[in-house]
């Protein structure tokens, strides 16, 4: 039976929000200190995905070409051409580690950038890109489903998400603990929505319990992120007035509880300012839970020497009592933006254009995971390395739950080959595995990999593997690339990760490609 209830609580962000010059960041303006809670106006139980199947339009490739926007956050650039005063400058031997599975994933349909993003479950691995997905055995790599519309996990629902579920920005996750396919698609016309597919067992093709959570009509929220954590499934984006103006970060959380069980569910949000921007919430990874009671971190790259970490306490039950606090600030050895004004910088040989780094932000993912002996996060993104070369910073964070501090850190260098869009991943040996693109003039834009043990120094990454080597260039594309790529660990083993992201196969316009690719460190079994 399809459920409707109406938006019971949304609170419109403050006038102070709509400010042209940012308030000064790393301070809290008092904002998002009342929760918006959001029940869900509407739900129901899909037919199996693999019968909802829509296929792509026979002439997708043909259709009219759509950028995808990504709507710029006025966030002030740490501006420098120092050297990096943590980029590793000795090489040491290969990366331990065996590429199990590589293969193509979704590929050309006339939109741009793909936003590769993937999950790998009990038996599969789910890749999307805007507007399709595919699914694949993860054995073998061979595909079960797909490319397929991504409309189609909203078919038959009714509403928004079935006549815009497929506006851009989808995101997969597995919810390791359940065995439950998690896939979010926001959309980009008042009234904006969340609309959240979880599925009814470990089978991707299957059944889903699906979501309709209203935001409103003021604030697009852009650029969203999706994570795991024991007590609910927590989005994060940028939201912007109409669609233009920025007005902070938003933060929320879905009731995780109910909407596994099918039933009416809540979501809880804080409307931050613009102090916050581009907030990466924690993604539970391992078979240890948090300790009880943990808040899901939020992380956002801040000044030179900075990093800040929020605590997001969701409460369902009561939800008054909920608390967005912080930031705690972290500090990390001063890093540079990359190219801060022009910001499509990343050389590719002739004819290929210039792209964008995406410096201004953390990328996804922050995986989280609990040792017993300790907590950590680790995360990555793009920064200048010296001289203009991109290089990409890498964290280890620990002391979650007292004083959070930067355990180890460093930036990868790929000497006069630019590195960038990177994702990160850590199994249950301590392995962090190090996922990014390079090029320059003279090298075509490739996927590959470095990696670390716990013996190694700290700091220190093995030298990188090539997970494969592009044979075309990207122009004409408005300088777009990505906006990110991911990395996923099998809940099966806790050693596997499945890395996904965009080269191109042949030189055009709109013409990239995806790879897919599984890795696991020797020693990890």
């Amino acid at each position: 039976m399809k459920n409707r209830l109406t938006t019971l609580t949304l609170i419109a962000p403050s006038l102070g929000c709509l400010l042209l010059a940012p308030p000064a960041r790393g301070q809290d303006q008092g904002d998002g200190d009342e929760p918006q809670v959001i029940q869900a106006e509407h739900w129901d139980v899909s037919p199996p995905l693999r019968d909802m199947a829509i296929p792509p339009p026979a002439d997708w490739r043909g259709a009219p070409r759509r950028i995808v926007p990504l709507r710029r956050v006025p966030k002030v650039p740490n501006i420098g051409d120092d050297p990096d005063p943590v980029l590793q400058t000795a090489t040491g031997p290969l990366v331990d580690a065996t590429i199990l599975l590589n293969f193509k994933g979704n590929s050309v349909n006339g939109f741009a950038p793909p936003d590769t993003n993937a999950a790998v479950g009990a038996t599969q691995i789910m890749q999307h890109v805007n507007v399709v997905h595919s699914i694949y055995n993860k054995t073998t790599g061979v595909k079960i489903l797909g490319p397929t519309s991504n409309s189609s996990f909203w078919s038959g629902f009714g509403g928004s998400c079935q006549t815009s579920g497929n506006s851009g920005d989808p995101v997969v996750n597995y919810d390791k603990a359940a065995g439950r396919w998690v896939v979010l698609q926001p959309v980009f016309s008042a009234p904006y929505m969340y609309c959240i597919a979880v599925s009814t067992t470990s089978d991707a093709t299957g059944t889903y319990n699906r979501y309709a959570f209203n935001l409103g009509s003021s604030n697009l929220p852009d650029y969203p992120k999706l994570s795991v954590w024991p007590d609910g499934y927590y989005v994060t984006s940028n939201s912007f007035l109409g669609g233009s103006s920025f007005v902070g970060a938003q933060a929320c959380a879905a009731d995780r509880t109910s909407m596994l069980a099918g039933l009416s569910a809540t979501m809880i949000c804080f409307q931050r300012s613009t102090a916050e921007a581009s907030l990466v919430p924690s993604d539970w990874d391992g078979a240890m839970a948090p300790p009880g009671g943990s808040p899901n971190y939020h992380l956002e790259s801040e000044t030179a020497t900075t990093l800040q970490l929020f605590k997001f306490h969701v409460d369902f039950f009561t939800p008054g009592n909920s608390t967005f606090t912080g930031p705690t600030n972290i500090t990390v050895a001063s890093y540079t933006t990359l190219c801060p004004f022009t910001r499509a910088c990343i050389p590719q040989p002739s004819p290929g254009e210039k792209v964008d780094a995406l410096s201004d932000r953390l990328m996804n993912r922050l995986p989280y995971r609990n040792f017993g002996t300790h907590e950590a996060l680790v995360a990555s993104h793009t920064v200048n390395k010296g001289a203009g070369v991109a290089g990409v910073r890498w964290y280890e964070i620990r002391g979650l739950s007292g004083a959070p501090s930067v355990f180890q850190q460093g930036t990868l260098n790929g000497g006069n080959i630019h590195i960038w869009m990177p994702s990160i991943g850590q199994d249950k040996n301590g392995d962090i595995l190090l996922f990014a693109t390079a090029s320059n003039a003279a090298v075509k834009p490739s996927l590959g990999f470095a990696g670390r043990e716990p013996s190694d120094p700290l700091g220190t990454m093995q030298s990188p593997q090539l997970i494969f080597g592009g044979t075309g260039v990207q122009t004409n594309t408005s300088n777009r690339w990505g906006d990110y790529a991911s990395v996923a660990i099998d809940p099966e083993d806790d050693c596997t990760f499945v890395a996904t992201g965009e080269y191109y196969q042949t030189t055009g316009s709109f013409n990239w490609t995806t790879r897919i690719a599984s890795i696991k460190f020797n020693s990890c079994n």
